[in-house]
């Protein structure tokens, strides 16, 4: 596209051919038109809005987390459009209707903060546990930087996350979970991201364990489901579940916010 004389046009707007002229901002430009596309709904296209939904459907419900995450890339487009594309490139996999998100590639937060290379996850009722090993003065890693957390539902597709839960010299930190989440398959994310927030760590995506319910506490959850009541209950009316919202800010207090993997911490080239 270039820009064209007044006189070429003679003042006006027009189009020659494939070619349109038009005025912007006391300038005139030449482009050419779109080409019309004969078939929009050839099979490769359709897989490639079945990629690109893939990615979109995965990264909205984590949008907050995603501003902070990849907020060393957005000199040049938007953190979710920065997310969007190394998801498109490196994490979303399979072709036809078999498309879905590789979470072991997936990276939630992506920057030049030193991660952990060490951590696990565990599953208990209501919370997930983190812990990892404090690498401080590792490259620029310090005592300083801040944990983020995020547990992706699959089956529900949605996410739960915290910004600002623990420090790296913590080594361990937990995050609520819905009730409703017990039996489902989760995928948990790891990353920090220094104090100032202006530089963040690629995630790493966990391992899960489910913890042991003790012996005790099983007998007696057995016990109450066997017993047989003569008398009816009485009705009770059902209580909502809390809704766990989520508060995102540069600062380091308790931001929650609504994943289960392996660790990956590749970064692609800018």
């Amino acid at each position: 596209m270039g820009i064209i004389n007044q006189g070429i046009l003679g003042g006006f707007s027009g189009k020659v051919g494939p070619i349109v002229g038009f005025r912007w901002k006391s300038n005139y430009y030449i482009r050419a038109r779109a080409a019309k596309v004969s078939n929009p709904r050839t099979p490769r296209q359709q897989e490639q809005r079945g990629k690109f939904a893939t990615a979109f459907n995965f990264l909205k419900t984590m949008k907050p987390f995603i501003r902070m995450g990849y907020n060393e890339f957005t000199q040049d487009k938007s953190a979710f459009n920065a997310a969007m594309s190394y998801t498109l490139k490196r994490a979303v996999t399979g072709s036809g209707k078999d498309i879905t998100i590789d979470f072991n590639r997936a990276l939630v937060s992506m920057g030049t903060l030193m991660p952990v290379f060490e951590g696990t996850a565990m599953q208990e009722k209501d919370k997930m546990s983190f812990n990892w090993q404090n690498n401080s003065g590792m490259g620029n890693a310090e005592d300083t930087d801040i944990a983020m957390l995020l547990v992706y539902n699959k089956d529900k597709e949605m996410a739960v996350y915290d910004t600002g839960v623990a420090l790296r010299s913590g080594k361990h930190a937990e995050l609520p979970l819905p009730d409703s989440w017990q039996d489902d398959e989760l995928v948990a994310y790891l990353s920090f991201r220094n104090a100032d927030g202006d530089s963040v760590a690629n995630s790493i995506c966990l391992p899960i364990s489910i913890a042991e319910v003790p012996e005790d506490e099983a007998e007696i959850q057995a016990e109450s489901t066997d017993t047989t009541y003569k008398k009816p209950l009485p009705i009770k009316k059902a209580k909502l579940q809390p809704h766990i919202t989520v508060h995102l800010s540069s600062a380091p207090p308790n931001n929650i916010g609504t994943c289960r993997c392996e660790t990956w911490a590749d970064t692609p080239a800018t």
